[in-house]
């Protein structure tokens, strides 16, 4: 008796186990089948279409977005030739040629550059030379007299930035290259005034040649430029201790001064030698390249020195 009941009751178990797990008769179409239809996943519960997405793979908590490049700014884009890496450094001799001796620059760039290589402070003048009369009247009173010439000569980079331009500054420009090259130059004007808070003219702003500020005179009165040049004699001599200091710091690094045979001066620090060619950068990352017996006679003595140190001779 008791043997059938065990039996009974181990099978009526295995029956309902099976029809808990959908496996009932296969050959009955209703036999197993979900009210959520065959995934059993209420459809609240179903992921909805994406639109195309992509795929997360698996991996944790991972983002599959692609890295946000930064381009390199162009400035900062050196471009070589691959097969002749060393031919865009320019040679010393053709970079001291390319150099204006003034009175005023119009380029920042090569003002900037002679400041470094000459250790003088840079006198940006922002004027409006067509219609402002106070620029006109710091023409006539201050900048157009022989003594703050020579003085400026021997003391000072001058850099001029103009909101008008002359028609005949450049007279052998055809029309199409005049007008290009006024609209180039009036952005570069917009972008200057901009960096240098210029709000009127005229304005004078002067740098020491490590680029720090340290004169900003603004306007003009008629009578007044012995007080407006005592002023920047002052600002020349606070840029040229200052320069005293920032000087010392590069020569600690390795910079010094290097002359050509015709005593053209650059402040650079000499990063390759090999069989009398030199390479040399300036603070600012100006790069060129001399050979040996292009330099000075102290220059070739410094090397040969230099080279006895390090037994290469």
């Amino acid at each position: 008796m008791f043997r059938y009941l065990s039996f009974a009751v181990v099978t009526v178990f295995a029956i309902t186990s099976c029809a808990k797990l959908g496996g009932g008769n296969p050959k009955d179409p209703k036999a197993g089948v979900s009210p959520f239809g065959p995934t059993g996943i209420p459809p609240a519960l179903r992921a909805r279409d994406s639109g195309g997405g992509i795929a997360v793979p698996g991996g944790g908590n991972q983002s599959n977005r692609p890295p946000v490049l930064i381009p390199t700014a162009e400035e900062d884009i050196v471009y070589t030739d691959p097969d002749h890496p060393e031919e865009a450094v320019t040679e010393l001799s053709t970079l001291l040629t390319n150099q204006k001796r003034g009175p005023w620059e119009e380029s920042e760039t090569i003002a900037k550059q002679r400041s470094v290589r000459e250790g003088k402070p840079l006198l940006i003048w922002f004027t409006d030379s067509a219609t402002s009369p106070m620029c006109k009247a710091l023409t006539q009173e201050l900048f157009s007299k022989s003594e703050f010439g020579i003085w400026a000569m021997d003391k000072l980079i001058r850099l001029r930035v103009d909101a008008n331009l002359k028609a005949d500054d450049h007279p052998d420009m055809d029309l199409a290259s005049e007008e290009d090259r006024r609209a180039r130059l009036k952005n570069y004007g917009a972008e200057l005034r901009k960096r240098y808070q210029v709000m009127g003219y005229p304005c004078l702003i002067m740098l020491s040649p490590s680029g720090e500020v340290v004169g900003r005179y603004r306007g003009y009165t008629r009578g007044d430029a012995e007080n407006l040049w005592g002023r920047m004699k002052h600002g020349e001599a606070v840029a040229s201790e200052a320069y005293k200091g920032w000087r010392a710091g590069l020569e600690k690094k390795g910079y010094r001064e290097w002359q050509d045979r015709r005593g053209r001066k650059i402040f650079a620090k000499l990063t390759s030698y090999l069989k009398g060619e030199l390479h040399l950068i300036e603070p600012d990352g100006t790069r060129s390249r001399t050979r040996e017996e292009g330099l000075s006679n102290a220059d070739q003595a410094w090397i040969s020195e230099q080279k006895k140190l390090r037994h290469m001779e």
